[in-house]
């Protein structure tokens, strides 16, 4: 007999797709049987789990295999411009790694925004980080990074077409026994689903990311270059008031005509 979790699995993704059974079938097996036995004591988290491994094995295998994070540089080093030439050679600087923050690699949305984690049952979407990368360039005192984030959008059981806005934060900290922000900046990427049942891919790139280098340079391997979703700095951008309207200019009175 079909046990619970498995009927809410195949009401999600209808039938199995034949061409699914020729990828990462292993892995497949490992997931429905984690959702049909042994992690029903895990709970939702298991649950939802198993549909996004499901989710994203299902259609298409290379989802992200045109990225424009494919242009990045892969060096670790930062460039730096030779003077009088402007040519780009590579430095002894290290250029910063990539950490996805603890707790903000996923981001869930119910259908009743604003009532903290949605129930298995009632997941619209599911956004996950899947691969990011990074470049930096020095000149004059300063570091300038490029940094790209790829991820992916998937429906829930409560799930269906809609639009949807994935807040993101990269934040530059000088870790240590009192760590400190160098650099932190909010952004958002729209990401439209077209079906019931659907996994969207979404790129977020940013290139301006700009700070001062430690003195001395080799306090710059102490830097980590956070990455993650933030739905609370969502709620803190909106209630950003609007910019103030200029004052009006009094008008100058006219000399009397006598």
């Amino acid at each position: 007999m079909m046990s619970t979790n498995s009927r809410l699995v195949v009401r999600v993704l209808g039938s199995p797709c034949s061409n699914c059974y020729n990828v990462k079938m292993t892995e497949k097996m490992i997931v429905m049987k984690q959702l049909t036995g042994t992690t029903r004591r895990a709970g939702k988290r298991s649950v939802l789990l198993g549909l996004a491994l499901l989710l994203s094995g299902c259609g298409s295998t290379n989802l992200l295999s045109t990225s424009s994070l494919d242009l990045f540089s892969t060096s670790s080093k930062a460039t730096t411009a030779d003077a009088g030439t402007g040519a780009e050679s590579n430095s002894d600087i290290e250029c910063p790694g990539i950490e996805v923050r603890t707790g903000a690699a996923t981001l869930m949305i119910g259908s009743k925004p604003g009532q903290g984690e949605p129930s298995a049952l009632d997941l619209r979407y599911q956004a996950t980080i899947v691969r990011t990368a990074r470049e930096c360039h020095v000149n004059s005192g300063m570091m300038t990074m490029k940094i790209g984030i790829e991820g992916r959008v998937i429906t829930g059981p409560a799930g269906g077409p809609g639009t949807i806005d994935v807040p993101i934060r990269i934040a530059v900290v000088q870790e240590g026994v009192n760590p400190k922000t160098v650099f932190s900046k909010f952004g958002s990427e729209q990401v439209t689903v077209a079906s019931a049942v659907d996994r969207v891919p979404f790129t977020h790139i940013e290139s301006d990311i700009s700070f001062p280098l430690p003195q001395p340079l080799a306090a710059i391997d102490a830097y980590v270059v956070y990455v993650g979703f933030d739905p609370a700095g969502a709620q803190q951008e909106k209630k950003k008031p609007a910019g103030k309207a200029k004052p009006r200019a009094k008008p100058t009175a006219k000399p009397r005509q006598s």
